[in-house]
Order: C-alpha cells, then structure tokens, then sequence
C-alpha cells in the first residue's frame, strides 16, 4: 500500500529557502569579515531587562507576511532612500511611543525584510532591536550581530533540542540575547539556561491558524526565571490585559500597528493604556 506523501508547509517552504540562502551568504562574507563592524564591540541594549522593569510592546516592522501578503503599501519594497526614510522614522516613531523593543523583520522572500532595516534602524534607537529572522545556522548569529541587533529569535520549530541550545550558546557568546519562541508545550524542552526570554507564539507556523488559548496554556508551564512574551494575533487592549494577569510581560506585535496609516500612534494608543 502506497503511503501518503507529507504535504510541504510554509514553515517547511521557508527553511528550505533559507538554507540555500545561509550558504550562498557565506561565500560572499565571512564570519571573520562580519567581525569588522562598528557593532561587534557594542554593548547589548537588554530587552529582558527593559521588559522586567515595565511591562510592554515589542513593536515590529513588517511589510508582508505569507498569510496576509502586503500589510503596509506605503513600506517602499525596494530597497534605497524612501525605505530608509520610513524604516528609521517608524523606529524613532516607536521609541516615542513607548515600544520596549522593536522586532524586524529581515527575511526578504516571505516578508520582504532586509538586513538594511535593522542597520537603519539602529541608526536613530538605542531601545532594544530584534532580529527576527529563521535563524539554523551560527553565521546568521554574527550577521544579527555586525547589523547593531541585540536579540536573536530561535523557533522550536525550526530546531532541534541540540541545535537550539549550541545556538543559544554561541548568542550568548557574542554579547546577544536570546529569545526563544514556542508553540506548545513540548517544545518548552528546548529551554536552557542560555535562554533570556520565551515567547508564546499563538500562531501556529505550519497552518497558521492563530489562537490566544496557546498563550493561556502555556504560561504556567514556563519556569519563572524566563521573562515571558505572547506573540501574535494580539489585536486589542483586553486581550493585553489578560495577558498581564497571568503573568506576560512583553508583548510582541506587528501587524495591529503595521496596517494603519500612523504605527506609531496605533502603538502610542496601546502603550497609554496598558
């Protein structure tokens, strides 16, 4: 009997990509050569810390997403000046509105990031800076570094219990901390003491499909020494603040602000009120 052939997912679309990616970035800098940037000495901005002494957003610069396809029209696509201008005025934008961090977005096939955006970014915050990005090789932890981030993502999802803690390990050794994402509760295995901070993901990245109960279910199983964020689908105050209750104390969130006209005063609204 002829068994079924798995169906490839998003998530599985994008791994795929990105290794091909990884490789063909390293034969044109090296991890040596990364070292040479004006960041590699730069203290880390502390978004655990930031987050440990006021309860906050983490706002995210995005322009698509593969479920919702472009979400701001007027985020320029290509790269050069007026993306520039609107990346560093969204940055400066944010850290007046009270973000606790920002999370960018640097995949450029699925979400049409750039490293650029962080490096212009970094250029006009000093508050914490997230490189988001589907991280399974070290070298991508020397990029994160050499581009002024200070926060790396790893995704469970993505790794293995193995590969996620010699991660972790080489982060930390760079002067990076580390945000672990998860999705359910058997992934939370993959916590280790190199970890800072665990953040819910209430969508699950091979479907999709969003759900704030993945937040709620989780949180208690999450040891106290993690500072804890809920990711995604977080879409109005009193699901914020139902999130404090049971413990959140970062919130990561980036099509809410990114599909209004002004993200910074969507973001100024939500900061007012938390």
């Amino acid at each position: 009997m002829l068994q079924s052939k798995k169906t490839s997912t998003i998530l599985d679309k994008i791994i795929a990509q990105k290794k091909i990616e990884v490789e063909e970035r390293k034969k044109k800098i090296t991890q040596k050569e990364l070292e040479n940037s004006i960041y590699f000495e730069k203290t880390t901005n502390s978004m655990s810390e930031s987050l440990s002494k006021k309860i906050g957003v983490i706002a995210e610069i995005k322009r698509r997403s593969p479920s919702k396809n472009v979400i701001n029209n007027d985020f320029p696509e290509q790269l050069g000046e007026e993306r520039t201008t609107f990346v560093q005025n969204l940055a400066q934008g944010y850290t007046e509105s009270g973000a606790r961090g920002i999370s960018i977005l640097t995949d450029k096939m699925f979400f049409s990031g750039d490293d650029a955006d962080v490096i212009d970014a970094r250029k006009v915050t000093d508050i914490p800076i997230l490189r988001k990005e589907f991280i399974i090789d070290e070298y991508q932890l020397w990029e994160a570094k050499a581009m002024g981030a200070d926060v790396i993502l790893l995704i469970a999802s993505c790794l293995t219990i193995a590969k996620t803690r010699f991660l972790a390990q080489k982060a930390k050794e760079l002067g990076l901390e580390v945000l672990l994402e998860v999705h359910t509760k058997e992934e939370l295995s993959f916590l280790h003491t190199d970890i800072d901070m665990v953040g819910v993901n209430n969508r699950n990245l091979h479907t999709f499909e969003v759900s704030l109960i993945t937040s709620l279910q989780l949180i208690e199983e999450i040891p106290h020494e993690f500072v804890k964020i809920s990711e995604s689908g977080l879409s109005n105050l009193s699901d914020l603040h139902l999130l404090i209750e049971v413990g959140f104390r970062g919130f990561l969130m980036g099509e809410m602000f990114m599909k209004t006209e002004n993200p910074a005063l969507a973001l100024q609204k939500i900061t007012a009120r938390i």
